[in-house]
């Protein structure tokens, strides 16, 4: 690698045990390519297990990170670089590796016990099966404690630091600054400074050692993103931006936010950011369960609040009796699911969009609730607001979408000003002196009064139990129970959602429909196709799947074919054959990782050849 080796776009994997910090490795990597310009986007990868044996196949734990100058859609579909810790950590990833990737090797843990339970027969440093890779073996263990030998640390508290080291060699090599690591060590760690000065040690003499020791024949230089919009901006994670986006619908509605959940991966984290709310009159609820977790969000919206509740899908299978209260009391009640790998327990550290159909029809009767998917990380946050929005405006139940490589994975967001943020607004019943009827709908919306429980004058039924139209009075009439039915298909029919737009071409050859978290690797498979086929290709990312837009079915009609990529067994390719009367073409993927854009590329001109 030459000294002025320069790159638009680089793909690093940093692997090793779950011990082994790479996810906070590549975390910090990339907050500090953020911090001076490069556009980013990451994709974590979680072993399942909470403590695989160390050296196992099963306990490696991966982060990817494609930066650049250029505008990065997705982590990338190989690496350039794979740092790998161990030989386990090489083992699992190296089939994801092009010919001519840099793998960076910690040569101190090939010992015969690890190269025995990551399954090889010889050492893979020593022999010719590397050959076609620029392998660099470095004794990183050994390097990293003799970095700290001054440090009060014992050796296994040295050896944790090694993570640092290997995080040193790659900011040398792509030019990234110590400072912006350094600092948050400091904070971290502001009550141990023996673990600071440790971390900050390893940190600087991986750094120098490669530039000492000229490991890699000079930097590559990858320049600051030019094409992002001014602003300020700051790195989220899915999970980060939908609270954000929560927390911010709330705050422009003026009510509290009462957070109901359970942990569940990939779903956590939505809880423990939104604790930290508490100043913007954010509650958080941990109960016992996910059936308790639901039902206290429906309480607090009966009691004037924004009841939510996040969970994944085994946990929506357990709330979806209450979600059906919440459609039959006409509360409004966001849902956040973060999908994974089913069914059952499955592949819970995976992703998976195959919960489509059950958000649709998952509950018992005819239990209608809106359906939402955020594209992106950064997505999430006008997401989750639109997601509060529907669910207040027409006193229902919103689900939003989301999925594992959404919520864990991050990218650059620009912070909105305030003057940017959609206006909501409220409207709470209030006593005139006349009976009031609690089940009276708003000729537009659809929507039944919002009555605070204890405001004299409002008394009103709730409960299960089918409601008489107009007074909420309990009804076993059959028509009544035909008409209530049809009009609370109606209210989610009528929510006003934005026309689909097309990227790319507005008519064409091949129209790609996707949703959910494929958006970034469909959306660079389109772009590909256009500039180097020439062909006539468009893309409708689909943000809004109960309704779907209005000009959805006309979009479907321009184009000679409909190609729609999923991560399920083709629900989303059922709903558009069933709606629109249209001949798709589905290309299903159920593997637990998102799609890459090369496979996307290749299927789409096989289907225009």
């Amino acid at each position: 690698m030459s000294s002025s080796l320069t790159a638009d776009r680089v793909v690093i994997r940093f692997a090793g045990d779950s011990g082994d910090g790479m996810q906070l490795t590549g975390s910090q990597f990339t907050n500090t390519s953020a911090i001076i310009g490069n556009d980013v986007s990451t994709f974590p990868d979680f072993p399942a297990e909470i403590r695989a044996p160390a050296g196992t196949l099963p306990g490696v734990s991966g982060f990817q990170i494609q930066f650049g100058s250029v505008d990065i859609h997705t982590p990338g579909d190989a690496p350039d670089v794979l740092v790998a810790m161990n030989p386990a950590a090489l083992k699992v990833n190296l089939g994801d590796l092009p010919r001519g990737a840099t793998i960076v090797v910690n040569e101190d843990a090939f010992t015969e016990t690890n190269l025995k339970k990551a399954g090889y027969e010889q050492n893979p440093l020593e022999d010719d099966s590397l050959q076609g890779f620029r392998l660099i073996k470095l004794p990183i263990t050994t390097l990293t404690r003799t970095a700290l030998e001054e440090v009060d640390l014992d050796t296994g508290s040295k050896d944790r630091c090694k993570n640092f080291f290997a995080l040193g060699l790659m900011y040398w090599l792509y030019e990234r600054p110590l400072e912006p690591t350094l600092a948050w060590l400091e904070q971290k760690f502001a009550k141990k400074p023996v673990l600071v000065e440790a971390n900050a040690r390893a940190l600087k003499a991986g750094h120098a050692y490669a530039e000492t020791v000229e490991l890699f024949q000079g930097h590559c230089r990858v320049a600051p993103a030019s094409h992002l919009p001014a602003g300020e901006y700051r790195q989220v994670t899915g999970n980060e931006a939908t609270a954000l986006g929560l927390t911010t619908a709330c705050k422009q509605l003026g009510l509290p936010l009462f957070y109901g959940s359970y942990p569940i991966t990939p779903a956590s984290d939505l809880l423990h950011f939104l604790s930290r709310y508490k100043n913007f009159d954010v509650k958080t609820f941990q109960a016992e369960d996910e059936i308790a977790a639901v039902c206290a969000a429906i309480g607090a919206s009966y009691a004037g609040n924004v009841g939510i509740t996040g969970t994944s899908g085994p946990g929506v299978a357990l709330k979806s009796e209450a979600i059906g209260l919440a459609v039959m009391v006409e509360l409004p009640l966001v849902v956040v699911n973060v999908q994974r790998a089913g069914p059952s327990t499955g592949m819970p550290t995976k992703t998976e969009q195959a919960d489509l159909l059950q958000a649709l029809w998952g509950r018992n009767g005819e239990s209608p609730v809106a359906v939402l998917a955020p594209a992106t990380p950064a997505d999430c946050f006008p997401m989750a607001i639109e997601a509060v929005r529907l669910a207040v405006e027409h006193m229902a139940p919103v689900m939003l979408l989301s999925d594992g490589y959404l919520a864990n994975g991050a990218e650059p967001w620009r912070i909105p000003a305030e003057s940017e943020l959609p206006e909501l607004t409220v409207r709470f019943a209030r006593a005139d002196g006349s009976p009031f009827e609690g089940y009276r709908h708003d000729p537009e919306t659809l929507a039944r009064p919002w009555a605070v429980p204890g405001t004299p004058g409002l008394e009103h039924r709730v409960g299960g139990l089918e409601k008489w139209d107009v007074t909420g009075n309990i009804s076993y009439d059959p028509q009544n129970h035909q008409r209530m039915c049809e009009l609370r298909a109606a209210k989610i029919a009528r929510m006003r959602v934005p026309d689909q737009e097309v990227e790319g071409d507005p008519e064409g050859e091949l129209l790609v429909v996707s949703w959910g978290g494929t958006y970034g690797a469909v959306l660079s498979a389109v772009e590909q196709l256009r500039r180097e086929d020439g062909r006539r290709v468009g893309l409708a990312h689909l943000r809004y799947l109960n309704p779907f837009p209005k000009n959805l079915g006309e979009v479907l009609g321009k184009f000679e074919r409909v190609l729609v990529p999923e991560l399920n067994l083709g629900q989303l390719d059922t709903l558009l054959r069933a709606r629109f009367l249209v001949e798709t073409i589905g290309y299903p993927k159920i593997q637990g990782r998102p799609f890459k854009v090369a496979e996307l590329v290749a299927k789409m001109r096989e289907v225009l050849a």
